[in-house]
C-alpha cells in the first residue's frame, strides 16, 4: 500500500512538473531541473513538424523578420543575440536560454557575437 501511494506522489509531482514547465515562454535550460536528482527529464515543447534546424548567426548579423506557421521553440547553444517580435517581445539571448514562439507572429533574431541556436517545430 506505501508504495502505491508513493508511487501515486512521484506521478502527481510529474505531472505538476509537467504543467509548470508546459507554461514557460522562456528561460534557462538550466532552471527546469532541480540540482538533487542525477538524471532527469522534462517536456518543454511539442514539436509540430517535427523538425530540429540548425541556424548560425554571425556577428552583428540579423535572421530578418519572418512569420511561422507552427509555434516553435528556439534555444540558443552559443553566441548571444535578441529575440525580437511584433508584439514588443525582445528577448535577451545567450547559451542555454531558449523562447517559445508563437505561430503567426513576425519576428527576428539578431546576433551580437557569433552565435548557433536549434529550432524545434
Amino acid at each position: 500500500m506505501v508504495k502505491i501511494i508513493a508511487t501515486f506522489a512521484l506521478m502527481l509531482a510529474s505531472q505538476i512538473t509537467f504543467s509548470q514547465t508546459k507554461n514557460l515562454t522562456e528561460g534557462n535550460l538550466k532552471n527546469l531541473h532541480k540540482t538533487e536528482i542525477g538524471v532527469q527529464t522534462n517536456m518543454m515543447f511539442k514539436a509540430e513538424e517535427g523538425k530540429v534546424i540548425s541556424l548560425q548567426i554571425s556577428k552583428n548579423e540579423q535572421l530578418k523578420e519572418h512569420v511561422t506557421t507552427v509555434p516553435a521553440l528556439l534555444v540558443c547553444v552559443s553566441g548571444k543575440g535578441n529575440y525580437e517580435d511584433e508584439k514588443g517581445r525582445k528577448i535577451l539571448m545567450k547559451s542555454g536560454d531558449f523562447v517559445k514562439i508563437e505561430a503567426n507572429v513576425k519576428h527576428w533574431v539578431s546576433a551580437f557575437k557569433n552565435s548557433n541556436f536549434l529550432l524545434i517545430k
